[in-house]
């Protein structure tokens, strides 16, 4: 099991059919010790269901991953009771359901700032407060989840994209950052998946017929699969890589057209 005696932090963790919960499933599977945010104490008692299945697991509520001194205040008390950590999943993301479904120039300001804020200052948030509480052990790795509509035009992405971009281009920045303590810092972006969030996506279906068409396997992804990715770059067998967006996506993004 290579994730034997590692303890990870999810966060972001929603139902059954999200990527978080993927990866938390193969991180338990290969011997993590797991622990997890969640938004909104109303949804305590589901998350404390949804994951009673990985033994040893707790929970904690984070109502805001983009605000500093709550996210300092929650990984204070989660250092206290669990000590220091190996491995953090970034698996959060948000715009305004307007700033998806109208043209990308129709983008307010605070949409905008909202979904940066959200999407990809909250990673850079969390690597910073787990480095000044000391609370990564050494060779720690840092994954977060990312999309092909970072690099190109998807309709009905939008916003999201611009965010995905600025989280991709943290990733980079912030494996240079922690490097230096041998901190890895990677981004996984996964193939369309039928989860909550891509609900907000227009005529998401197409997509997944485009891609099963298109891609070399002829098939979408499993957040099985895609946690099985993330499973990898949390553990010792992908020390050599940092900096990096890894994509799980049956090869579809190598096509041209």
């Amino acid at each position: 099991m290579i994730l034997e005696n590692k303890t990870i932090l999810i966060m972001g963790i929603r139902n059954k059919w999200s990527i978080a919960y993927g990866i938390a499933k193969s991180a338990y599977e290969n011997g993590a010790k797991l622990i997890f945010t969640y938004v909104g104490e109303d949804n305590k008692e589901k998350i404390d269901e949804l994951t009673s299945e990985f033994e040893g697991r707790k929970t904690y509520l984070l109502d805001d991953a983009s605000e500093d001194e709550l996210v300092k205040e929650v990984f204070t008390k989660i250092k206290e009771e669990n000590g220091n950590l190996d491995g953090i999943v970034h698996a959060i993301a948000h715009a305004n359901t307007e700033d998806l479904q109208n043209d990308f120039i129709y983008t307010s300001k605070e949409g905008f700032s909202h979904a940066n804020d959200v999407s990809a200052y909250s990673f850079v948030l969390a690597g910073r407060v787990a480095k000044e509480l000391n609370m990564l052990n050494e060779n720690a790795s840092l994954v977060t989840l990312t999309y092909y509509g970072s690099t190109k035009v998807l309709e009905g992405y939008n916003v999201m994209g611009i965010a995905k971009a600025a989280l991709e281009s943290s990733v980079r920045y912030l494996a240079e950052n922690l490097g230096r303590e041998g901190i890895r810092v990677n981004a996984v972006s996964a193939g369309p998946i039928k989860t909550l969030s891509a609900k907000g996506i227009k005529d998401f279906s197409s997509i997944l017929t485009e891609v099963e068409k298109k891609a070399p396997l002829h098939r979408n992804v499993t957040t099985t699969q895609v946690g099985n990715v993330a499973t990898f770059l949390l553990s010792s067998m992908s020390e050599a890589i940092t900096g990096q967006v890894i994509y799980a996506d049956s090869g579809y993004n190598i096509m041209g057209v």
